[in-house]
């Protein structure tokens, strides 16, 4: 049993992913992203004990997390795809990254172990193109001699739901294939040339689990708790990497957040020989004017404290805490940005 597994186990999460709450003086809400729920509810728990502060947070998609900050009916909301500067200040909002993760091609091929097989960007793209729809295809074959691949029919899975993990992956190959950034696009929710739509990261990796000669894309996280076959990838540099939390932090290393406005920073097809070319932050939302100075104070109060004491939690479910230095340049923002209706700063 992995650690995510055994971490959903032990809480007794229910199979629509709802963070149940608890009585208390203050009660935070927030809706999103699904990648990052594990330890959001990891942290919330562990800021309940220690604070009596409850925070509910509803997993149910960067879109839908979108949708409700931009509507005030949650604290903050929760995105995989971060909002470009031009959307924050059209709806008033500010964003800042929370955690880092990846996003990793798997496949259920007989015989093929996992970290066996490798890809490149373009390999990728024809694949879910619908170009390449053998797994023993010359261009399959040149980049695995010596792995016996079958002459099987590839069957495609992506998501079906609006999705920041769809974001990354479609970005990722926006900018390694040129075909594939003219036909498709990056985006939370795309027009597929190929394939079967699952929902949800758990959607994905359970029908690949059961069909045979498939390929789709999930969190790391969902990989290593469904303990599912992935591949290496050709990075930035032209080598080929396993996905783990050394090769996530080898991309996140190179990331200019400083000179990112709104923190619009993506971490895909980051340069360096040990970076793993699909890494991607998860981003918190929140309105710049607040009507609720006191929850929007005690909302930062909990991410300050998930900065400061959160990273041994977050690596032990496979995620990467972001580095000293963002944790730094966001707190400044939260300074500048983050008013109540009269304009004065809310954390200081």
């Amino acid at each position: 049993m992995t650690k995510l597994n055994r971490f959903l186990y032990i809480f007794g999460l229910a199979a629509s992913w709802s963070l149940a709450t608890h009585a208390s003086a203050v009660n935070l809400t927030g809706a999103g992203a699904t990648f990052p729920y594990p330890i959001y509810a990891k942290w919330a728990d562990t800021y309940k004990t220690q604070t009596g502060i409850s925070l509910n947070y509803q997993s149910i998609g960067s879109g839908g997390g979108i949708k409700q900050i931009i509507a005030r009916t949650v604290d903050f909301g929760a995105s995989d795809m971060p909002l470009k500067p031009e959307e924050l200040e059209k709806n008033g909002l500010m964003q800042f990254p929370a955690v880092m993760g990846g996003v990793v091609p798997v496949i259920n091929v007989a015989g093929v172990a996992a970290g066996q097989l490798k890809l490149d960007g373009k390999v990728l793209a024809d694949i879910f193109l619908g170009k390449i729809t053998k797994w023993n295809d010359p261009a399959l074959m040149a980049l695995n001699v010596g792995t016996k691949l079958p002459n099987e029919t590839i069957t495609v899975v992506h998501r079906s739901d609006g999705s920041g993990t769809t974001f990354i992956f479609t970005n990722y190959l926006s900018k390694t294939s040129p075909e594939w950034k003219s036909a498709v696009g990056e985006g939370t929710a795309v027009s597929w040339k190929a394939g079967t739509g699952g929902k949800g990261n758990e959607g994905v990796a359970s029908y690949v689990q059961r069909i045979k000669n498939s390929i789709g894309y999930v969190e790391y996280a969902y990989a290593l708790q469904n303990k599912m076959t992935y591949a290496q990838l050709k990075n930035h540099d032209g080598q080929f990497v396993k996905p783990d939390d050394t090769s996530f932090k080898a991309a996140a290393a190179n990331a200019a957040w400083e000179k990112a406005p709104g923190f619009y920073e993506l971490l895909t097809n980051e340069p360096g020989k040990e970076s793993w070319p699909i890494t991607g932050a998860t981003f918190i939302l929140m309105h710049k004017t607040q009507d609720k100075p006191e929850t929007a104070k005690e909302v930062l109060k909990f991410f300050d404290w998930a900065y400061i004491n959160g990273g041994k939690m977050a690596e032990a479910l496979d995620y990467v805490p972001m580095p000293e230095k963002v944790q730094q340049l966001v707190r400044a923002a939260w300074k500048t940005e983050v008013k109540d209706n009269k304009g004065t700063a809310i954390w200081k």
